[in-house]
């Protein structure tokens, strides 16, 4: 999280930086001081940057706001165990309280004749655990 934090604000501060550059280089063409095949080579490179830019920054709030989020969650799981840490009986309660949903598959039969049958826990804020 800390190394996505500081690539975003490197990736904002370049953005900055290229917004300033291109806004510079206009001046300069509007003030004569560069060509307009010039304008148009730097215009191009500085507006492919900024869209890289502006993707990547999107991408690392993203990024950033799902690990907020999964530590959130977490602590949710982590609070609602404490409850529950010694449990006499399994009751409904427990078990509307801490699991999400159960999936159960069709059961085959194995090579040795044996019937197998494959049964999924999802558990609140944390999903399934393989």
């Amino acid at each position: 999280k800390k190394k996505q934090a500081a690539e975003l604000k490197k990736a904002e501060k370049r953005k900055a930086e290229v917004d300033g550059l291109f806004a510079k280089m206009y001046e300069d063409w509007s003030a004569g001081r560069i060509t307009e095949y010039n304008f148009n080579m730097l215009s191009e490179k500085y507006q492919n940057e900024q869209k890289e830019l502006e993707t990547k920054i999107r991408q690392l709030h993203e990024t950033i706001e799902a690990a907020v989020q999964t530590a959130a969650d977490a602590e949710k799981w982590i609070a609602l165990m404490k409850q529950y840490v010694n449990p006499v009986e399994l009751t409904a309660e427990l078990l509307n309280t801490l699991i999400e949903k159960i999936t159960v598959h069709e059961a085959v039969k194995g090579e040795d004749g044996s019937r197998e049958q494959e049964v999924e826990i999802y558990y609140r804020f944390i999903g399934k655990i393989d």
